[in-house]
């Protein structure tokens, strides 16, 4: 839009007979090809962005909530877990992830056609 005025102002002024600042005018292509190239930046860091929101509402659904750390018993939060069930939480996530972890490697193992790894005592 910029480039297309300053042409528009520039014709207007030879038009008129007036003298016409030569200097500094940008082909209309280029700047078309910039403006495309910042809406794909633009474009990027909206799906981006989409992601990390989407990341963190599955973030906070699935992961456990607090645990308090206030001596207080009125500044404790309802929905608060007490230590001992947040220790065994994060003990099942883990097992969860490497029992994935070695479903994961055990297939990649049968499609390579490697022999899987013994595991060390």
């Amino acid at each position: 839009m910029k480039v297309a005025a300053q042409n528009l102002v520039q014709n207007s002024n030879i038009d008129n007979g007036q003298k016409s600042n030569d200097g500094l005018v940008q082909r209309f292509d280029k700047s078309l090809e910039e403006f495309y190239a910042l809406c794909d930046q633009l474009e990027l860091s909206l799906r981006l962005a989409y992601e990390c929101l989407s990341q963190s509402f599955d973030s906070a659904k699935h992961s456990p909530t607090l645990v308090p750390t206030a001596t207080k018993p009125d500044a404790v939060q309802a929905e608060s877990l007490p230590y001992t069930q947040y220790l065994s939480m994060i003990k099942a996530q883990i097992s969860c992830a490497k029992d994935i972890h070695n479903a994961l490697l055990e297939c990649s193992n049968k499609i390579t056609g490697k022999a899987p790894a013994q595991p060390g005592p």
